[in-house]
């Protein structure tokens, strides 16, 4: 074996050029694969992360005539408890009312969040654009646009008719900025006593909402919570109230998967049918090694390390260049104040399976020259020159 590795390298040295030629033609395969590959996977993060990333992922809601959950916080414990896959976990109380400043009226989503744990999924201490956070009594938030548009300001009153019949002020102390028109527009937060006294739910709250570690087990999710609390509570999930952008990542990933499939088949062929030459090259070395005693297998073994070494060589320079051109692409493609339209996503773990992809088929791909070249026949490649 150490023999035919020796040859292998030799023939490779010997052909400077050549060897160049095929370890850059698999390196341009490794490197569109990685850069094709880590283009999809930051443009699905940023995407599940803008549309999925700040909102409830699985929600539960009561089926009673009222819609209301009582006595939530034995609930709060046995949804943590029940799957490791859950990371943030908060109480809501929400409903709609009719929000009047200045004499205009404004149709209006209140929902009352524990901060501590809702924090977690709605970041509002990072989206507050003004004031503070409405801790107190009677306090609430309303977004920015919805500001701009009613020109509200931090401590001005407002007012809200509810379902209990009688109007309700309640002091503005932040401005948020979710970074969505319509809920900037629509939502107000508060705590959750301030929107439990607004709607007069007492104890009780509306909904439970929370976030996973991994989004796309949602759905898995989903439905072993609703075998372990039964049908008197509802349990919903993105998945399933999102089955056009789920259908629009998979077929992002469905697309990627193919160039990086037909791209590889490329590689493939072309470094078989460039060994298959070089066999006819070195048939004359090659016979004269059989002619001195060289056996068949050894003689198969010089072209799969030739195709290994090829391979290893092609990935590591692929990895260089598919990472330089993601990295390139993240400083061309930018938003008008420079931030770059997907960020730049390296997954170590994608790019060592493109390496050893990449070093796979470049082995099988010799496989073709070295079963040739085992069929030689020292005698007749030696007469005939």
């Amino acid at each position: 074996m150490k023999l035919a590795y020796n040859i292998a390298l030799r023939f490779l040295k010997a052909s400077k050029g050549q060897t160049f030629l095929i370890a850059l033609g698999i390196a341009i395969g490794v490197s569109v694969q990685i850069f094709i590959g880590s283009l999809i996977q930051g443009l699905q993060i940023d995407l599940v992360d803008t549309t999925i990333g700040s909102q409830s992922q699985i929600t539960i809601t009561s089926q009673s005539e009222e819609k209301l959950i009582d006595d939530y916080q034995p609930l709060l414990e046995q949804v943590a408890e029940s799957d490791s896959l859950l990371q943030h976990i908060t109480p809501v109380a929400q409903g709609q009312a009719l929000m009047s400043y200045d004499e205009e009226n404004y149709s209006v989503l209140v929902r009352g969040l524990d901060f501590d744990t809702a924090d977690g999924i709605y970041k509002l201490s990072d989206r507050l654009v003004d004031g503070d956070m409405a801790t107190g009594d009677m306090e609430v938030m309303i977004g920015l646009d919805l500001s701009e548009e009613a020109g509200i300001a931090v401590g001005d009153d407002i007012s809200f008719l509810t379902n209990v019949g009688q109007p309700q002020t309640a002091k503005v102390a932040g401005v948020f900025d979710l970074e969505v028109a319509n809920l900037n527009k629509s939502w107000i937060i508060s705590s959750i006593d301030t929107a439990q006294s607004l709607f007069s739910y007492d104890d009780r709250i509306s909904s439970v909402e929370m976030q996973l570690s991994d989004v796309f087990a949602a759905d898995v999710v989903a439905e072993q919570l609703q075998s372990v609390l039964g049908d008197e509570l509802l349990v919903n999930n993105w998945k399933a109230e999102n089955a056009a952008l789920l259908s629009g990542l998979n077929g992002q990933s469905i697309s990627s998967y193919m160039i990086q499939v037909f791209v590889m088949i490329s590689v493939l062929l072309g470094i078989a049918s460039v060994l298959a030459i070089t066999v006819i090259q070195k048939s004359r070395q090659i016979g004269i090694l059989k002619a001195m005693g060289i056996r068949d297998s050894a003689a198969s073994l010089i072209f799969l390390f030739q195709g290994l070494l090829l391979g290893i060589a092609g990935a590591i320079l692929g990895i260089l260049l598919g990472v330089g051109l993601a990295f390139a692409f993240t400083k061309f493609a930018v938003d008008p104040d420079g931030a770059p339209i997907i960020a730049l996503y390296i997954n170590p773990a994608f790019i060592a399976l493109s390496a050893v992809f990449a070093i796979t088929v470049s082995t099988l791909a010799s496989l073709i020259p070295a079963r040739k070249s085992s069929k030689l026949n020292p005698i007749e490649v030696i007469r005939n020159g």
